[in-house]
């Protein structure tokens, strides 16, 4: 038999290529916006306004205001020191300037004196017996237990005084009411009661007794009962005796 021929199919033609795709043009890169700072604030301006018609103190109204505040300085030092001094308590056997020794005191009557004064018109000293309060109870008996003791106690030469914070008039009612023989000092200021260390702190006086000879030694300086301080009194008038 022929052989029978096959035909080949022709070949299919390769596909036609993609058409290639368009770049995109390149952008230049946008510029950033600027950043924005916040606004600062303006100044406050204070309500009050200086007053320019004021000059300056010239230099020697500045140096006259030194020279005052040294001068306050000093004073102030001054009654620091004297109040120092004033609330320092003596001791038995100091020996005490009597000049100006607790400033200036009054008697009953209203006459002015000094712890100098009084130690000066004495044959041997002076005896302050210190009382809180005219016409109390324990000061009653206190100026009551000297009026019954004062012929011994003075016998040779002491003076007796009450001395408190009271005025006058309270100390005359009191001495003339109690019938004593000796005067009541008034220290208001408690200068006199301060220097004798028998001040109490803040304020008040404490009951005591101070007795000071001729030549300004301290020869009693102590705090104590109604009983206590004219006791002690005695003790002292006996033991000069026998000196």
């Amino acid at each position: 038999m022929p052989v029978e021929l096959r035909k080949r199919k022709a070949p299919q033609p390769p596909p036609a290529p993609a058409p290639a795709r368009k770049k995109k043009a390149a952008t230049a890169p946008q510029p950033k916006a600027p950043m924005r700072l916040p606004k600062k604030a303006p100044p406050k301006t204070s309500a009050v306004k200086k007053d320019s018609s004021k000059k300056a103190s010239p230099p020697l109204a500045s140096a006259a205001a030194e020279r005052d505040d040294d001068a306050a300085d000093v004073d102030d030092d001054t009654k620091a020191e004297k109040k120092k001094v004033a609330d320092k308590k003596v001791a038995v056997g100091d020996v005490v300037d009597l000049e100006g020794f607790g400033g200036e005191v009054e008697t009953n009557d209203g006459q002015k004196t000094t712890l100098k004064k009084l130690v000066d018109e004495s044959k041997s000293g002076v005896v302050l017996f210190t009382y809180p309060k005219a016409s109390t109870p324990g000061c009653t008996n206190q100026v009551c237990l000297f009026r019954d003791a004062y012929e011994p106690l003075t016998a040779d030469g002491l003076a007796i005084y009450g001395l408190s914070a009271d005025s006058p008039k309270a100390n005359t009612t009191f001495k003339d009411k109690q019938r004593l023989q000796y005067p009541l000092l008034c220290d208001p200021q408690a200068t006199l009661i301060a220097a004798i260390g028998l001040r109490k702190q803040p304020k008040g006086t404490q009951r005591g007794v101070f007795v000071v000879d001729k030549a300004g030694k301290v020869l009693v300086a102590e705090p104590g009962g109604p009983a206590a301080t004219v006791d002690r009194v005695k003790a002292l008038v006996e033991e000069l005796k026998k000196e």
